[in-house]
């Protein structure tokens, strides 16, 4: 079975303290380290252990610049066996649809069975799955938890609302977005990242994927970011503050003197 997994270089919210830029409509970058999109783990591992079950390979693909390579080196080491960047300064501030839209160029290059990708990246809004599942005119489903592989199809499971689980039978290809907690990603130690670390990793552009620039990036984007601002505090709220377990004290304090426990 041929997976690609997307995956995509994100601020770590581990090491960071973040700020606003000067403009008030981003983060301040200059600083920040950097990681990979925690669901994204969740689908290589994924991948990694159906291509353990059943054969095949797992690629790796990514939109972004030249430092966004480490995110692929990072999985291939992980367990992937190859690693596509899609770079091009034309791809500069491209909003969902044109990610989705660079994605679905370099796919149609391919011949892939699965296609998945995390649930959701930093900016949270969760909608590259399904719009390069329509770009491609494929099965998608979101939020899978489970993966059962049939010939020719797939079984998934779906969290739902209320807690419950939806089961589909979906036919191959398709596209699946993997939500947290479907396995355990396995660790990338030293050697494995020393091992993929004169891997080549193909480089494609704009050309390369016949891609009109004017349909992708600041150009092409259909949605823009005009604000990000730090909520004002509503009349009556307490911020907690503290160590993780001094917040969990004090709340549970606080819920039991207003007969919430």
């Amino acid at each position: 079975m041929e997976i690609l997994v997307c995956v995509k270089r994100v601020p770590d919210t581990a090491e960071n303290e973040f700020e606003l830029n000067s403009a008030g409509n981003d983060l301040d970058r200059d600083d920040l380290v950097y990681s990979v999109n925690e669901w994204d783990n969740y689908a290589v591992e994924e991948a990694i252990q159906i291509v353990d079950k059943v054969g095949g390979n797992v690629t790796v693909i990514t939109v972004g610049d030249d430092e966004s390579e480490e995110v692929l080196r990072r999985e291939m080491a992980m367990g992937a066996n190859n690693g596509i960047l899609l770079s091009d300064d034309a791809f500069e501030g491209s909003d969902g649809r044109g990610i989705a839209g660079i994605l679905a160029a370099e796919v149609k290059k391919g011949s892939y069975d699965l296609i998945l990708t995390g649930a959701q990246a930093d900016e949270g809004a969760g909608q590259i799955g399904g719009m390069l599942a329509a770009m491609l005119e494929i099965p998608y489903a979101s939020l899978v938890n489970k993966i059962q592989v049939g010939d020719g199809s797939i079984i998934v499971g779906r969290e739902i609302e209320g807690g419950n689980q939806e089961m589909n039978e979906i036919g191959l290809p398709c596209v699946l977005s993997i939500q947290t907690g479907i396995n355990e990603p396995r660790y990338v130690g030293i050697r494995g990242i020393r091992k993929v670390a004169s891997v080549d990793i193909p480089v494609k552009a704009a050309s390369d994927l016949g891609i009109d620039v004017n349909t992708v990036g600041e150009a092409g984007a259909k949605t823009k970011r005009v604000d990000y601002f730090v909520p004002d505090t509503g009349e009556g709220a307490e911020m907690l503050e503290g160590s993780t377990d001094e917040i969990i004290e004090k709340l549970i304090e606080k819920l039991k003197a207003k007969g919430g426990l």
